[in-house]
């Protein structure tokens, strides 16, 4: 009872630092807040060293700390590889499209592509997009900390999902990006603490390095390499290569949140200053919580909790080892929990862009609110963020109803990576594109993986996860704090547990992997496509589309070939 007590107020006391944060940021920051400082960061305000830490955890989110390692246990180490498209893509940003938005002085992305196209509509398109993939994305950054919440302090989801944003939209609303900055930094700081300690100790219990290399080796948690070139394999280092890389251009080019932070910093050079040294930090923090995974599957190698029914969902088994193995050290388990509710609190940040982004785009279009004053503009961005976060909160009740954080996350961004990525490739790259193809090559783009995604509900699919084991498991196994749940031996159970099929200890995620279709059909091989490949398909028919529609309605004259070739001339 005692522990329990100290886990709570240690909870308690990390998101009470929190909102010392903001008040902190409140305080050193500009006395009156404008429209300004609220959506960008004031030059020079924030370090170099929060920067890259607010910039990488919005790239990676919570997955990082509570799916990744669950990912790495139940299905291997197929979505690792997705860490070479992440590192490819940085320098193509950095050379591409950094110095576009610097040489035109624009504020927005979006803003750029109004400029090439001289159309309200393409901009309204990507923004929209934009704003779709954010609000979908964020629904799952505030209910993987439900997931931990439920498991240790038994908080229903509805609860945590109410709770985190809620206090997520008063951040928003009292601080501005800057807070946000320096918050992300703080609770990066602390999940990396975290992560080490678990991995340090895991070390100790699991008998070394070595010996954790060895046990996931021989029980196929480590398949690297695998250049099976069957688009319709969940992961392979082909798909996640070329899938990641496509989606990484999208975030860190095309995506406003980002980009609002390479306009925080001074310059141009301390933005490619800043993305260089962001590939070794991502580098760094992704691979932290594939090597948490290692360990843990090697602890319990030999007898899996979730086969014994200790957790329902593989997203728990982070919360349940730390239960189980951290009963020494009290107060451990509510720093956990506080890292993974603070990291609900990311999306404070995202509301900003998102907020900023509708205004500009859509509700300043609108009669009632042209001519606003600055100060009614701020109010009207603040009062968009509100209804944003509700909207998000929504969100995260409807990913409760499936499981599985990965992919669940890498589905959304996928799926709406390919028609932004696509349009900014159109006008940057392609100098006699036109409004009118940019704007036929985003629709098409949304439409097909819409009718792909929609597709593939429509067929059976079967869930593959990697063999777990229960031989070893004793009446000891677990700390003596975890109650049994069977009274009896575990060698009975085990009995019965070695006869079933592995499909039957297996629960269905939102989008298990599925066999290779032998059929000729072929919107059935359509559908079973790995959600993977959406952004690479979405660009290339968004290029597609754009260039062939471009060609079919083009009346050059000499203003449109000079407008046309805006971001092309600046990449040169």
């Amino acid at each position: 009872m005692q522990r329990i007590i100290f886990d709570y107020a240690v909870f308690l006391l990390l998101i009470g630092l929190s909102f010392a944060v903001f008040i902190y940021s409140k305080i050193t920051g500009p006395k009156e807040q404008t429209k300004a400082n609220y959506v960008f960061a004031s030059k020079g305000s924030v370090s170099m060293g929060a920067m890259l830490l607010s910039i990488t955890r919005g790239f990676l989110g919570v997955k990082v700390f509570l799916g990744y390692p669950s990912e790495f246990y139940y299905r291997g180490s197929g979505m690792w590889e997705t860490l070479y498209g992440m590192s490819l893509a940085f320098p193509l940003v950095l050379y591409f499209f950094i110095p576009v938005y610097f040489n035109l002085g624009i504020t927005s992305v979006y803003q750029y592509l109004d400029m090439r196209f001289k159309s309200r509509l393409v901009r309204r398109l990507a923004s929209a997009t934009f704003f779709i993939r954010s609000i979908q994305n964020l629904g799952v950054t505030v209910f993987t900390p439900c997931v931990a919440l439920k498991t240790v302090m038994g908080l229903p989801y509805w609860f945590s999902i109410i709770l985190i944003t809620s206090i997520a939209i008063v951040f928003t609303v009292l601080g501005g990006l800057r807070s946000a900055i320096l918050a992300d930094a703080v609770q990066s700081l602390v999940m990396i603490g975290c992560s080490i300690l678990i991995i340090i100790h895991g070390f100790f219990i699991a008998k070394g390095p070595l010996n954790v290399f060895e046990v996931t080796k021989e029980r196929d948690r480590l398949d690297f390499f695998n250049f099976n070139m069957d688009p319709t394999l969940r992961v392979s280092t082909v798909s996640a290569t070329v899938g990641q890389l496509f989606m990484t251009l999208s975030m860190f080019g095309c995506q406003q949140n980002i980009v609002q932070r390479y306009f925080s910093m001074e310059s141009q050079k301390q933005v490619e200053k800043a993305l260089w040294l962001t590939i070794p930090l991502t580098i760094f923090l992704f691979s932290l919580s594939w090597i948490v995974g290692m360990v843990i599957f090697t602890v319990y190698a030999d007898c899996d909790p979730r086969a014994l029914g200790y957790i329902s969902e593989i997203d728990e088994i982070i919360p349940f080892y730390i239960e189980d193995r951290f009963y020494f050290l009290p107060g451990f388990m509510g720093l956990v929990l506080a890292s993974l509710f603070n990291s609900g609190l990311s999306i404070v940040s995202n509301l900003n862009s998102i907020s900023t982004v509708a205004w500009e785009d859509f509700v300043s279009q609108i009669p009632i609110f042209k001519g606003a004053s600055e100060k009614n503009q701020l109010w009207c961005i603040k009062s968009i963020s509100v209804i944003t976060g509700f909207i998000v909160m929504g969100v995260a009740f409807i990913v409760a109803q499936s499981s599985g954080v990965i992919d669940a996350s890498q589905l959304m961004t996928s799926a709406t990576s390919g028609p932004l990525l696509g349009v900014f490739v159109l006008a940057m790259f392609f100098p006699s594109t036109n409004w009118k193809g940019a704007a036929a090559g985003m629709i098409s783009s949304h439409l097909m993986t819409l009718f792909i995604v929609l597709g593939s509900l429509s067929i059976a699919k079967e869930p593959n996860y990697l063999p777990v084991s229960t031989e070893g498991c004793t009446n000891t196994t677990f700390s003596p704090h975890i109650e049994p749940i069977f009274d009896i031996q575990y060698n009975q159970y085990k009995m019965s547990f070695m006869n079933k099929t592995h499909d039957d200890i297996s629960s269905v995620l939102s989008t298990p992997e599925v066999e290779s279709s032998s059929t000729d059909d072929i919107l059935t091989m359509l559908y079973s496509i790995t959600y993977m490949y959406y952004s690479f398909l979405g660009t290339f028919v968004t290029v597609f589309v754009g260039v062939i529609v471009s060609y079919m309605t083009a009346i050059r004259t000499r203003d449109d070939i000079q407008y046309h070739q805006l971001g092309y001339e600046q990449i040169l």
